[in-house]
């Protein structure tokens, strides 16, 4: 078994324009990683020696594998990639289109499916490597009218367990995070009466932060030994089955 790198090394991040996007660009910048950060549509400011800005559709198959082809030409390897790369269309049932089905899925599942199976060629060879998925609370939860983002959501959970297997034996962890709650561009349209009534569901009273969110993806990042996991961030509490 190849031995885990524990120095910061290069972190793949997708949707980095958003909210949470940038805190995980700035929560891994702070630790001496470097970053390819992948945006789509908006191109964000502040490109460094560090910090890559790349023009990345997770749709679009052949461009997510001409990034990661770029990043390994730039600097050798990707030793973590970050599905972050995700979208709502909220409507009930009987008032969703199929374009914005299929919209939720591609982006917030396949997409996520695409880049990992871009960079898991380039991680088996180079001895390990991590994969970190950011889920929802929705999943486990279900929300009406989010039909197709939960459907999505609760994918990419299976996902991260399923490929966890696959690639456990090439010293590869597959991850999911489920941030919670927080003050973003997706979240941007909730009323202050909507976002009073999620802050009460937490045990806590309060949403959680990109900050706080970033830093402990940062941190599982740097784990040897955990994989196949889902770790829920905020203070609301679920069922056991």
């Amino acid at each position: 078994m190849n031995e885990a790198r524990h120095e910061p090394g290069v972190v793949l991040v997708t949707g980095v324009a958003g909210g949470l996007g940038r805190a995980l660009a700035g929560a891994f910048g702070g630790r001496g990683w470097r970053i390819a950060a992948g945006y789509h549509r908006s191109r964000p400011d502040g490109e460094t020696d560090d910090v890559w800005w790349l023009e990345m559709d997770v749709t679009r198959g052949s461009q997510v594998e001409e990034v990661v082809g770029n990043v390994n030409r730039r600097w050798g390897r990707v030793d973590v990639l970050i599905n972050n790369a995700g979208v709502t269309a909220d409507q009930p049932v009987w008032r969703l289109e199929e374009t914005a089905w299929d919209r939720a899925l591609d982006v917030n599942l396949k997409g996520a499916m695409r880049c990992s199976r871009a960079v898991a060629g380039g991680m088996i060879r180079q001895g390990g490597g991590q994969i970190i998925n950011i889920g929802s609370f929705a999943a486990r939860a279900g929300h009406a009218g989010q039909a197709n983002y939960v459907s999505a959501k609760a994918g990419l959970i299976g996902f991260t367990q399923s490929l966890a297997r696959e690639l456990g034996t090439h010293n590869i962890r597959v991850n999911a995070v489920l941030p919670g709650v927080m003050r973003t561009g997706m979240t941007a349209g909730l009323g202050e009466e909507r976002r009073t009534e999620l802050a009460g569901s937490n045990a806590l009273g309060r949403l959680n932060s990109t900050e706080e969110v970033a830093g402990f993806v940062a941190f599982l990042a740097t784990m040897d030994n955990v994989s196949g996991q889902v770790f829920q961030l905020d203070s609301r509490i679920a069922r056991w089955t």
